[in-house]
């Protein structure tokens, strides 16, 4: 055979069929039955295995199955020859659809979560192996159809009949009994703020999980969760007192939540390959740039800015990531277009500082910009996220919500940084905050102007 690994779709998506280098001479035969660079440098799936189990079936006709697992499997022959057979359990509209092959030695079939699996030998002495992707354990959940199903309607080489078969593969229900198996589920952190409740809105199916349900700084807040029930974690989750956390009890807290809760969870998605979304902020910058790209080096200024850095760096080390750095944010929350406009609203005159620049960033876009990298399997990493148009100081877009308010926007006292905070303790803050936006357009995400965002979001207000 030649030396070269093909990779082959079927009918049932996710499912395929890779034809594989047998060596052999007088003395027998050798395979490299799993070689991760070469085989997904022709287009399998990382799927990260981490148990091989082998099953020897000592009679043709053995016929096993049709069983659906809660993982990921690589399915192969070491000795033998087997009709294989792959039903489609998944929730959607491929449900029921089926796909047969013989496999022998040169042949490996990978099969994806929820796909139900069956052989039948059809030699004597035939040895089967499976690789998969979480070790197995007693209280998985199996999903099962009956091989001799008259709707999935398998064409087996040995007649059921005449086969070997276990009373349980043959106690299995029909297709029309059988519950679809639902698709991995998507974890949302930090329900309760901003962009937690952006995210609800644009994920109705996904879980979300607030501080009480989930709280990053505490030690064993993953415990208890089926985590290979779980394609994705968007990270919303963060300690964001930015003053508070240049005291010893803030900055201990920020560390505990936004660098080693943070560590923890991306050891977990590591471990059941989980794609994490992550949420970072322009504090990782000291401002001194006129526009931020994500490959600039982290030079945070104040503690909470320092945890993010570690956060992101902890992040950027799993092999599925998206951190999502964004600025000046704002949804349905307090935030600062929400105090000026009130502000405006009761007649009371603000200072507001002018030598910060910056874009705000709308937590309804920046939600949407996460669906988008998830939805188009954008490559993994960082990209920079907020709204578009020219740049603006705090004080710019104070005067701008008072004018759409129908104040006067002279009402609005512009100064610098220095003196605003001249009579209390503050972290220092970036002076440039403007991020790059070239990546996330690239990638097909049309990003809005934040002035047109905020005309929409003032509008909205009562």
């Amino acid at each position: 055979m030649s030396g070269d690994i093909t990779v082959a779709p079927t009918s049932i998506p996710g499912l395929v069929v890779l034809d594989i280098p047998v060596h052999g001479d007088n003395r027998g035969w050798f395979k490299e039955n799993w070689q991760r660079e070469k085989m997904t440098a022709a287009g399998l799936p990382d799927f990260g295995p981490v148990q091989n189990n082998v099953s020897f079936n000592t009679a043709a006709g053995t016929t096993r199955g049709i069983h659906a697992e809660p993982w990921d499997k690589l399915v192969s022959v070491a000795a033998g020859r087997i009709f294989g057979a792959w039903v489609d359990l998944r929730e959607g509209p491929h449900f029921g659809t089926v796909f047969t092959a013989e496999v022998d030695p040169s042949r490996v079939v990978f099969v994806p979560r929820g796909v139900g699996n069956a052989y039948q030998t059809l030699e004597p002495d035939t040895a089967y192996t499976y690789l998969v992707n979480h070790h197995w354990s007693p209280s998985a959940e199996y999903t099962f159809v009956n091989l001799g199903d008259e709707t999935v309607a398998i064409d087996w080489p040995i007649p059921l009949a005449q086969a070997a078969v276990s009373d349980k593969d043959r106690a299995h229900p029909r297709l029309r009994d059988v519950a679809p198996v639902p698709p991995r589920r998507i974890l949302v952190l930090g329900a309760d703020g901003q962009l937690g409740r952006a995210l609800r809105l644009l994920l109705p199916d996904a879980e979300f999980a607030g501080r009480r349900a989930l709280d990053l700084s505490e030690p064993r807040a993953l415990d208890g969760r089926t985590w290979r029930d779980y394609a994705v974690v968007i990270n919303a989750a963060a300690y964001t007192k930015v003053d508070e956390a240049e005291t010893p009890e803030g900055r201990a807290e920020a560390w505990a939540s936004n660098v080693r809760g943070l560590a923890r969870l991306a050891a977990v998605c590591r471990e059941h390959r989980i794609t994490l979304v992550h949420l970072s902020s322009d504090y990782v910058f000291d401002g001194r740039r006129a526009v931020h790209g994500e490959d600039e080096p982290l030079t945070p200024l104040g503690v909470y800015g320092q945890t993010k850095a570690a956060g992101d760096a902890v992040v950027g080390s799993l092999p599925c990531h998206y951190i999502v750095r964004t600025s000046w944010v704002i949804g349905d929350g307090n935030n600062f277009v929400r105090t000026m406009a009130a502000l405006g609203d009761r007649g009371i005159d603000p200072a507001v500082v002018s030598d910060q620049v910056g874009r705000l960033s709308f937590t309804g876009d920046i939600a949407a910009a996460i669906l988008h990298l998830l939805g188009t399997q954008a490559p993994f990493g960082t990209y920079n996220v907020s709204s578009g148009g020219e740049p603006a100081s705090w004080a710019d877009i104070a005067k701008r919500v008072f004018a759409l308010r129908g104040h006067d926007p002279d009402r609005v006292t512009p100064v610098t940084t220095t003196e605003y905070f001249a009579s209390r303790a503050a972290a220092p803050r970036p002076l440039n905050s403007v991020l790059d936006l070239t990546k996330i357009e690239a990638s097909g995400f049309a990003v809005p102007d934040w002035n047109e965002r905020l005309e929409r979001y003032l509008r909205a207000l009562p």
